[in-house]
């Protein structure tokens, strides 16, 4: 085989495969535009690099141009260095998943994130509103042993917002089995092709809707508004979340394109699984936030909101900001 017949029966798989060094090189220049707009995946460049390999010992056998061996020697040498280089330490990948990773994957599903916003807000906003006028029907929607105990929980003598009992570590663990289990369910409930997801995020639209509706109704508006809008920010985007990675899950169970159904399963899965990742740390600081900051009574209302309202800052900053511009936003 001529060396031109060569080089155009592979030369696109040298472009794509150097296309991948700059994507993924450790000392790329994060900016730099892709040499081509046919970005390898990870999982296919073992074979890739073992048939440039083989590439590389026929340039040689054939005794083509100095420069094309000198070409392909260097891809050869690039690939070798980044596929055995030493991982980076466990610290430095989680840090990358959370500041880079998770926001770009949330972004990846937008549509699916704004219908489980609305899915989850329309109901909460609709009850608040609803109570205000007709207060009475917060007894369709809650017990009286609810109503009763969320009375004196947000009670203005209460020592301690939201809670009537428990130390402030026992209740961080409670609210992280509590919290971390609603997401899982939001999140797994995709699996009723998206039916369950869609039931878990009304549901609990309709319960905290109905929570505050009622307090800020009956006079507890202010200690209730005390204790929630600290930890808010965390909870309540991480539910959405949860429930848009529930959705884009059924989805592709209802909806598989081109894709055999089960290999769209596994897709949404693997999706799924790594927003769940960064929903279970949201909701570790939410619970954080909710066991040693919301339920401090003596935080006048200022002080509560003016964290609260940073808080949002950074979370919708964190999520439509982070991972832009990164080797990983292509």
């Amino acid at each position: 085989m001529k060396q031109e017949q060569f080089v155009t029966r592979y030369q696109h798989e040298w472009l794509q495969f150097e296309n991948w060094l700059q994507q993924r090189g450790e000392h790329a220049r994060k900016s730099a535009p892709a040499l081509s707009s046919d970005l390898p995946g990870d999982e296919t460049i073992p074979q890739r690099y073992r048939r440039l390999c083989q590439q590389f010992a026929l340039a040689q056998q054939r005794g083509y141009s100095p420069q094309l061996v000198e070409h392909l020697q260097q891809l050869m040498q690039r690939g070798h260095n980044l596929m055995y280089r030493t991982p980076r330490p466990r610290w430095q990948r989680a840090v990358e998943f959370l500041f880079a990773d998770f926001p770009l994957a949330v972004r990846s599903q937008a549509a699916a994130m704004w219908v489980s916003c609305a899915l989850f807000a329309v109901p909460l906003i609709g009850i608040f509103v609803l109570l205000q006028v007709k207060p009475e029907m917060v007894h369709l929607l809650l017990d009286q042993a609810q109503i009763t105990q969320m009375e004196k929980m947000y009670a203005p003598a209460a020592d301690d917002l939201g809670r009537s009992s428990g130390t402030d570590w026992a209740m961080f663990g409670h609210y992280i089995m509590n919290n971390i289990s609603i997401g899982l369910r939001t999140f797994a409930s995709g699996l009723l092709a998206g039916i369950g997801t869609i039931l878990v995020l009304v549901f609990n639209g309709i319960t905290i809707g109905a929570v505050a509706g009622h307090l800020q109704h009956a006079g507890f508006g202010p200690q209730f508004w005390r204790f929630v809008v600290g930890h808010a920010p965390f909870e309540l985007t991480a539910i959405v979340i949860a429930g848009g990675a529930g959705l884009q899950l059924g989805l592709r169970l209802l909806a598989p394109g081109q894709q055999r159904r089960i290999d769209a399963l596994v897709e949404g899965g693997r999706i799924g699984a790594r927003l769940c990742l960064g929903v279970a740390f949201m909701l570790l600081v939410a619970a954080f936030i909710e066991a040693f900051w919301s339920s401090i009574a003596v935080v006048p209302m200022w002080g509560k909101l003016t964290v609260s309202i940073v808080l949002w800052l950074l979370v919708l900053g964190w999520l439509w900001r982070g991972g832009r511009g990164s080797s990983h936003a292509h």
